[in-house]
């Protein structure tokens, strides 16, 4: 499975059936998609701007209410969540995505804002690779994020949404989520990685640095 990272929450996976999928696509950060995107799948976790952009993607399904999918040989189940602390009443609903395919499991916790609730967990499978928000501001914080990670318990994490160079919405930067989640081993990766089938069972957080656009 290939990881491609294009910054704030947007990913692009790939899997080894050649089966692509890209997560909460952006606009007007600070920095832009790269061009010329196609992909199978695009995932939305809630209408916001920085993560609904799907003009700037071309995909065969797009997927943006909760329920349980089946594309392409993989089995994806969007949660309803709340993107804040008071059930959704400063800034709507957020959905968290979980994909089973024949590789391993991951979750996309989109614009998570509420505190950890056994609600929520109760829902998620055996996780092996989670996609967290750590900025602050708008979705959970470096601490609580921390407190998923450890609830959860997935062998790699990739933070995302916080704070870079050329971001210009106002959220908290990744150190304060690496220095909290002292048990996992700092792993530094470029704007892609693959991550095999048997990967190791050693915790590791999955520092991505954003893929430029080559244009």
């Amino acid at each position: 499975m290939k990881i491609e990272y294009f910054g704030h929450s947007c990913f692009k996976i790939t899997l080894q059936s050649g089966v692509s999928i890209l997560t909460d696509p952006f606009n007007a950060i600070g920095y832009s998609l790269p061009s010329g995107l196609e992909v199978d799948i695009v995932c939305v976790s809630h209408d916001h701007f920085d993560h609904a952009y799907v003009d700037g993607v071309q995909a065969k399904y797009i997927i943006e209410d909760k329920g349980n999918y089946a594309v392409n040989g993989i089995r994806i189940q969007a949660i309803e969540s709340n993107h804040d602390e008071e059930n959704g009443k400063l800034r709507g609903k957020n959905l968290v995505f979980v994909f089973e395919t024949d590789e391993l499991t991951f979750c996309h916790m989109g614009d998570i804002g509420e505190p950890v609730k056994k609600s929520l967990l109760d829902k998620l499978p055996n996780v092996d690779l989670l996609m967290i928000p750590v900025g602050g501001t708008y979705t959970i914080d470096a601490m609580q994020a921390k407190e998923y990670v450890e609830k959860i318990q997935p062998s790699i994490v990739l933070p995302m949404h916080f704070k870079t160079s050329d971001c210009s919405i106002d959220i908290a930067g990744v150190d304060g989520f690496l220095i909290a989640l002292e048990s996992y081993e700092i792993d530094d990766a470029f704007g892609e990685a693959v991550i095999e089938k048997d990967f190791a069972k050693q915790k590791k957080i999955l520092l991505m640095e954003r893929k430029k656009s080559e244009s």
